[in-house]
C-alpha cells in the first residue's frame, strides 16, 4: 500500500496514523473497522465483480467507501495492518453450519497478527457478528469480549476422522467458539489472497450459499449493539440484545438507510439475484 492509501484508509476509520504497531492500536483499529466498514454482500446482487487483489479491494473499501464479506474485509484490513508494520498472516477457515457440519475449504478468511509488544492475535472484521476485539491466539481459556465469551481450542477429528496438523500440536487446526457454540475451524498454515478465489467464487455463485440467498448489510454501533439492513428490513439490536425491526416501504427509504446508516451510496436498490 502507498502512504496515501494508508492515510485514506485510516481517515475512513477515524483513526490517527499510529507510531507503533502495538496491541492497543490493533484493538482500536479492529473496533473502528467493525463500526465503520459494514459486512455486506451487495456486490453479488448488484452484479459487481468481486476481485481478490489488494488494489481492487482498496478501491472498493477505501475509494468506494463500501464494505464486503470476509475475503474483502479481512483482505483489505490485513493489507492495512501490514503497511502499518504488523506481521500479518492470512488463515483459511471452514465455517460451522447446521448440525455443526463444516463448510467448504477456504470458506472464510481470518488474520493472525503479531504486534511489536508481543503476542499473536486473531483479528477478524469479516465474520458478521463476531468478537469486537482481537482474540489472543495462544490463549486456550475463556476470553471475554463485548460480543460474548470466546475460546480458541485445539480441534478434534473432522467428519472423515482426520485431525488437522498431522497430529502435532503446533500445526493443529483450531476451533473458534463463541458462547459455547463453534463458529469456525481455523487452519494455522499461512495462505495468500489468491488461495481464496475459489471460495469467493463459490459463495458468490452457488445456489446453496447463504450469500446468494440473502441480502445483508451490517455493522457494530457505537454503543456495542448492531444495525442490520436485510432486504427491506432494518433491525437495530442494542448491546443488551433488545431488537427493533421495521420494514422500509419505498426504494428511497432503502437507499437512504444505506447512505445514512452505513455510508454507502447506491444508485439502485439491490435485488436478490436468482441462482441455480
Amino acid at each position: 500500500m502507498e502512504s496515501a492509501q494508508v492515510d485514506a484508509y485510516l481517515r475512513r476509520l477515524g483513526v490517527e496514523n499510529p507510531a507503533w504497531p502495538t496491541v492497543d492500536v490493533l484493538r482500536e483499529l479492529h473496533l473502528c473497522h467493525l463500526r465503520t466498514v459494514p459486512f455486506e454482500n451487495l456486490s453479488i446482487h448488484l452484479g459487481e465483480e468481486i476481485v481478490l487483489e489488494e488494489e481492487r479491494l482498496l478501491e472498493k473499501v477505501v475509494g468506494g467507501r463500501r464494505g464486503g464479506f470476509c475475503y474483502e474485509l479481512n483482505g483489505a484490513f490485513g493489507a492495512l495492518l501490514a503497511a502499518l508494520g504488523y506481521d500479518v498472516a492470512l488463515l483459511a477457515a471452514r465455517v460451522y453450519g447446521d448440525e455443526e457440519r463444516l463448510g467448504i475449504p477456504y470458506d472464510h478468511l481470518a488474520l493472525r497478527v503479531r504486534t511489536v509488544d508481543g503476542g499473536d492475535w486473531l483479528a477478524d472484521v469479516g465474520f458478521g457478528a463476531h468478537s469486537h476485539l482481537p482474540l489472543a491466539f495462544g490463549d486456550r481459556g475463556e476470553q471475554e469480549d463485548p460480543a460474548g465469551t470466546f475460546r480458541i481450542v485445539e480441534a478434534g477429528p473432522d467428519a472423515a476422522g482426520v485431525r488437522g496438523g498431522h497430529d502435532t500440536v503446533e500445526a493443529a487446526d483450531l476451533d473458534v467458539i463463541r458462547d459455547g457454540k463453534p463458529q469456525y475451524r481455523l487452519e494455522v498454515r499461512p495462505r495468500v489472497l489468491g488461495d481464496f478465489v475459489a471460495g469467493a467464487w463459490w459463495h458468490s455463485t452457488s445456489p446453496v450459499s447463504h450469500f446468494t440467498r440473502s441480502l445483508v448489510c451490517s455493522r457494530v454501533t457505537e454503543d456495542g449493539g448492531r444495525i442490520t439492513l436485510s432486504g427491506r428490513g432494518l433491525t437495530v439490536t442494542s448491546a443488551d440484545g433488545a431488537r427493533e425491526t421495521r420494514e422500509l416501504g419505498t426504494d428511497e427509504e432503502v437507499l437512504g438507510a444505506y447512505r445514512e446508516r452505513f455510508g454507502i451510496e447506491l444508485d439502485r436498490v439491490p435485488v436478490l439475484r436468482r441462482t441455480g
